[in-house]
């Protein structure tokens, strides 16, 4: 038998070394290098174990298929997300930064499930139950069939989980919690590994839907180690901005449905409300048209958001004009410049700043709102004011070519039942022959508001 040698491996890669080390070299994790015994030249055999009856395997189409059917939540955008509603034995992972309204959305969905008839334990490993409650009472989340608990040991959740028998179980938060059977504090990825195994694996066994709330890092990724966005069925980010009220829910992860689609909400003084209908939540509520302002139609999922691109040129003597954008894709919007300079003819543009941003906070990150950036700047550059009933979409080339985007069926009838009678698309042709139609549809506009004083 060969002499048993230590060796230190990394929890979450799995890299290996003879000494130990604060930080593994290959994923450069701190606090992931543990000891582990191992004998070398030992080959381990592993026995075969029959499966029962109730665990072996059947043919494909003899699985039934009604336990893995989605229930409503009560909440319409948060169903939309996780592709219909909760999964019975699915595990949900919701993360997001402090404060954007975790707890709140969550104890929002336990009040709407309990008044539904089924019963729900919350556990809150960060508060306690009067303030879970405070909250609650404030939110108007109370009911019968929600049962509360502050526990933070692992052992007695599942205690609490045999005793209630609830039909679903919300967890706040994994990083919080911990078991007995693994060394380290709370938090620690060997610690979450274990939360967070057991607890899918009683999700499983008992069918019982767990929602999981998650810390985030630094840089917005999940604190712990990635193994746990493996182990979770539907990983969900909640964001938003502190300055604004609105929060969106994406999902990143969905073994039951889309992972495309976007939930609204807003932070209301009673709690949080779903927006259904966000239409017009990044537009301006300016009644004279502006230069630089041009509507776009973004598509989110299969939901189209109508999103407003202003745009603001100024001279300048400065060797390198500024170039300052928010919501957009800075890289793209030097690209769209440089077009309507090359291809455009206006070439005065390298001697302004420019500052473009959307409306309301949102992010456009999809091409399809090149052509709508654009517009804004030749309309800033000019100073004509493209009038309200105008909409562009359309990917730009580097030749001055609009290009088609996805959907553009679906974005230009939300377009057109939110009044944009006039859309500029791929019909267009050219970003030249585009911008030209936009100044003359500014000076239509002009004349019929000089005609309508007079």
């Amino acid at each position: 038998m060969a002499r048993p040698t230590s060796t230190f491996r990394c929890t979450e890669c799995g890299w290996s070394t003879a000494k130990w080390a604060g930080r593994c070299a290959e994923c450069q994790q701190w606090g992931t290098v543990v000891d582990v015994a191992e004998q070398t030249g030992i080959v381990r055999s592993l026995q075969a174990v029959a499966p029962s009856a109730t665990r072996a395997a059947r043919p494909i189409n003899e699985v039934e298929t009604e336990d893995a059917a989605h229930r409503p939540s009560g909440i319409g955008e948060f169903d939309r997300v996780l592709g219909g509603g909760i999964v019975a034995g699915a595990a949900i992972l919701l993360s997001g930064e402090p404060g954007v309204g975790k707890s709140t959305l969550l104890l929002e969905v336990a009040a709407r499930v309990a008044a539904a008839g089924r019963r729900v334990l919350y556990v809150s490993a960060e508060e306690s139950t009067a303030q879970v409650r405070l909250r609650a009472g404030r939110t108007g989340a109370l009911h019968d069939e929600l049962y509360l608990a502050a526990e933070t040991d692992l052992a007695t959740i599942l205690g609490q989980v045999d005793q209630v028998a609830p039909e679903l179980l919300i967890v706040d938060s994994v990083q919080t919690v911990s078991s007995s059977l693994s060394d380290g504090l709370p938090g620690q990825p060997s610690q979450v590994r274990e939360v967070a195994s057991t607890l899918i694996r009683v999700a499983k066994e008992r069918h019982l839907p767990v929602l999981l709330v998650g810390h985030v890092t630094k840089d917005g990724s999940i604190a712990g180690p990635r193994l746990l966005e493996h182990l979770v069925d539907v990983v969900c980010q909640f964001e938003g901005d502190r300055q604004t009220a609105l929060r969106f829910v994406r999902a990143l992860k969905n073994r039951f449905g889309p992972t495309d689609e976007v939930g609204c909400f807003e932070m209301t003084g009673d709690g949080i409300a779903e927006v259904p209908d966000p239409s017009g939540l990044f537009l301006s509520r300016s009644r004279n048209a502006v230069s630089g302002t041009c509507v776009t139609v973004a598509l989110e999922g299969r939901r189209a958001l109508p999103v407003e691109v202003q745009a603001l040129v100024v001279a300048t003597k400065a060797p390198q004009p500024r170039r300052v954008v928010n919501g957009v894709d800075p890289s793209r919007v030097a690209m769209i410049i440089a077009v309507l300079e090359r291809r455009a003819g206006l070439r005065q543009l390298g001697e302004h700043d420019v500052y473009v941003s959307t409306v309301g906070g949102v992010r456009l990150a999809e091409p399809g709102a090149d052509l709508a950036i654009a517009v804004a700047i030749a309309s800033a550059m000019r100073d004509r004011a493209v009038p309200h009933e105008l909409a562009a979409f359309g990917e730009i080339s580097l030749a001055g070519e609009v290009r088609p985007v996805t959907s553009a069926r679906q974005r230009g009838g939300e377009a057109r039942r939110l009044g944009y009678t006039t859309i500029l698309d791929v019909e267009a042709g050219s970003v030249r022959a585009a911008v030209e139609r936009a100044m003359m549809a500014s000076a239509s506009s002009r004349e019929r508001e000089l005609d309508a004083a007079f």
